[in-house]
């Protein structure tokens, strides 16, 4: 089966890291940026790097832009481009386009004229620090929607050697263990008499405010 091939417009630090990152991984990445000295720096990392005014419908039509899986609008600041960028491409047929929001009223906007995925990578950057801040133990906390999450916690010291039974997560705070990590391993629906080891990571599921409650009664250690 080919690889998924990607589209990334607009190479500021978020744009172009996703670029370096998908090429390394081995996928065909195509990247666009008005800015001929974005275009250069990322050119040797990439499969494609174009300048061009991803505004202009000729010039993405010509890129042959509606033939790649995904493409990904990043463009910075200039929020107009990125509606702009977005309907062209809607309008072109592209089948999956995720876009960088700025704000919550621009991702309103951006799900109204048919983005597929509206990311907003600085807030969402901001809620995993303050997690972390709050809980060294929560290493991931990824949002499914406005009231539920899943966070990965990395199991305190005072848990080792109990096991999901004594811990009584579900009943404590409203929350269930989806799984256990240990290393590259992933024990989906564990024992609930298996003992917890160190280093063993919890995958956890819940509301956002049961969540909360269980981070900070496991935030020590």
């Amino acid at each position: 089966m080919a690889k998924k091939q990607f589209a990334i417009i607009g190479l500021g630090r978020f744009g172009s890291s996703i670029a370096k990152f998908l090429s390394e991984m081995g996928y065909e990445v195509l990247a666009v940026d008005e800015d001929a000295e974005r275009v250069q720096d990322v050119a040797h990392i990439v499969t494609h790097a174009v300048s061009a005014d991803s505004t202009d419908e000729e010039a993405m039509r010509a890129l042959g832009i509606r033939n790649f899986d995904v493409v990904v609008v990043a463009i910075g600041q200039d929020i107009q481009s990125s509606i702009l960028t977005t309907l062209i491409l809607k309008d072109m047929g592209v089948s999956n386009i995720i876009v960088k929001a700025q704000s919550e009223l621009h991702g309103k906007v951006l799900n109204k004229i048919g983005a597929d995925k509206v990311i907003f990578p600085e807030r969402d950057m901001g809620l995993r620090v303050a997690h972390h801040l709050i809980s060294p133990n929560i290493l991931e906390h990824i949002e499914l929607s406005t009231d539920h999450s899943i966070v990965d916690m990395k199991l305190p010291t005072a848990l080792y050697g109990k096991n999901l039974k004594q811990l009584d997560i579900r009943a404590k705070y409203n929350c269930n263990v989806l799984a256990i990590k240990r290393g590259e391993d992933m024990d989906i629906a564990p024992r609930p008499d298996e003992p917890l080891r160190e280093n063993d990571v919890l995958v956890i599921v819940g509301r956002n405010e049961h969540l909360n409650k269980l981070e900070q009664a496991y935030a020590q250690p």
